[in-house]
């Protein structure tokens, strides 16, 4: 009998990634040991595991596994994967990139249309028992400037499309994108700044989108322009932007993530007027797990099969 893969399963919610391996037929191709998040992998785990799924993996872990040879990242993130002193270097690192492609363009839109449209103030206004008319701004005719045209922005693009807006960002490799009149280098993205109404944030992590959003940047924006941060919280140079929105170089912000989360009780940007404030509620869903495990299932079939993964991370793009 051939023997079976060794694969570990570093989650709070196994289940979901159990019924996939099963699914996919490959329950009797593995040997699977599950293990919360709160507790470490013993002795004999880490001796034979060869392939590990897990949200992050703490410092002196990875090397005390010598037969690991792939990981799946449960998020689409992996900065802290790529911070690791220890990675080691032949790893094969896989995010879950993709995996956010229906929860998050809803997110997005629904913050588009939380911005343009006059709801927020007539709850305010009817726990008052006011009637106020106001006029709600259309998106029909807007431009959305999505800074990292990835697999959520083209999501985005396209139902963006759909409420009649005009599309354009900036991509890595800027080729043509369905549903997107301009696609842009990123050393055009002062040219996506000038042109939207809205800009959407959608950035990876890494050094060079550190602060990428600063005072600077923000001068570039229309003044009636709106910013919105579905990415990463260092994208956004917290100082600068709160300055930019109080002196109204800007419209305001919708931010769902931050630096630190949860954001502090003390951060300005609770108290800044023009300054939506989520919660982190853009990427999850309510089977968020069975999406991720279906990649994972996926890329475990390829791992026993000898065949390329998906969604492998490229170490010198931190992406």
């Amino acid at each position: 009998m051939t023997s079976r893969a060794n694969v570990l399963l570093w989650t709070d919610s196994s289940t979901a990634y159990l019924d996939a391996i099963k699914a996919a037929g490959l329950a009797d191709r593995v040997a699977v040991d599950t293990l919360p998040r709160k507790e470490k992998p013993s002795a004999d785990q880490l001796a034979r595991t060869e392939a590990l799924m897990a949200y992050l993996a703490p410092p002196g872990l990875l090397p005390a596994m010598p037969k690991l040879r792939w990981a799946q990242v449960m998020t689409a993130g992996v900065e802290e994967w790529l911070a690791l002193p220890d990675l080691p270097p032949k790893l094969t690192l896989t995010c879950a990139r993709g995996t956010h492609a229906e929860s998050m363009p809803e997110n997005i839109i629904g913050a588009l249309l939380y911005v343009a449209k006059p709801y927020a103030a007539a709850v305010a206004n009817q726990k008052r028992g006011t009637w106020v008319r106001t006029v709600a701004q259309p998106l029909t005719g807007k431009t959305l400037g999505i800074l990292g045209l990835g697999v959520i922005g083209q999501h985005v693009a396209r139902i963006a499309s759909v409420l009649g807006m005009r599309v354009i960002g900036t991509r890595r490799r800027p080729e043509p994108v369905p549903n997107v009149a301009k696609v842009l280098p990123a050393d055009r993205t002062p040219e996506a700044l000038a042109e939207s109404d809205f800009v959407l944030l959608l950035l990876p992590a890494t050094p060079e989108t550190d602060n990428f959003i600063n005072a600077e940047r923000l001068a570039m924006m229309k003044p009636g322009a709106w910013l919105l941060n579905f990415g990463r919280g260092h994208l956004v140079k917290d100082d600068d932007l709160i300055a930019a929105v109080k002196a109204k170089k800007i419209a305001g912000a919708v931010l769902d993530v931050f630096r630190q989360e949860p954001l502090p009780a003390e951060h300005p940007f609770w108290t800044t007027e023009g300054i939506i404030v989520l919660p982190h509620i853009g990427g999850p869903h309510p089977q968020r797990d069975r999406f991720v495990a279906r990649l994972f299932a996926d890329n475990l079939g390829r791992f026993l099969d000898g065949k390329p993964l998906r969604e492998v991370v490229d170490r010198k793009t931190g992406y």
